[in-house]
């Protein structure tokens, strides 16, 4: 799946590390459908210079096949403000086209540059 960011914000936290908040969109292929993807995550910097993030969105189909998702990871900082992230995620969906989804631990790679685009990858776990 290819990404963009459609936004970002700084959010306080209660254990006063600054959180960065950032929306995107995405487009590519789930169980062989084209589909297309709004989410939202939340990344966390660590005392020791790591990212931990957790995030949500949904996705349709071309036909109005819908699922959302939710999923955690860490990250780390590649250079010159990209971020390589790695973590898991889970899935619900109530249209058969995406039925498998819900007994499915995802496993993902997420690079995204500095201006904000990416690029993931999902693996099921077996």
């Amino acid at each position: 799946m290819t990404t963009t960011e459609t936004g970002r914000r700084v959010l306080a936290t209660v254990g006063g590390h600054p959180a960065l908040e950032i929306s995107m969109t995405g487009t590519g292929r789930l169980l062989g459908h084209p589909v297309r993807e709004f989410a939202t995550y939340e990344s966390e910097l660590r005392p020791d210079g790591s990212l931990y993030g957790e995030g949500q969105g949904v996705g349709m189909s071309e036909k109005a096949e819908a699922y959302s998702w939710h999923g955690s990871g860490i990250g780390h900082f590649t250079g010159g403000g990209a971020v390589s992230w790695r973590g898991s995620i889970y899935f619900e969906s109530a249209s058969d086209a995406f039925l498998r989804l819900n007994d499915l631990v995802g496993l993902f790679e997420f690079d995204n540059d500095p201006q904000g685009d990416g690029r993931a990858v999902l693996y099921e776990w077996k």
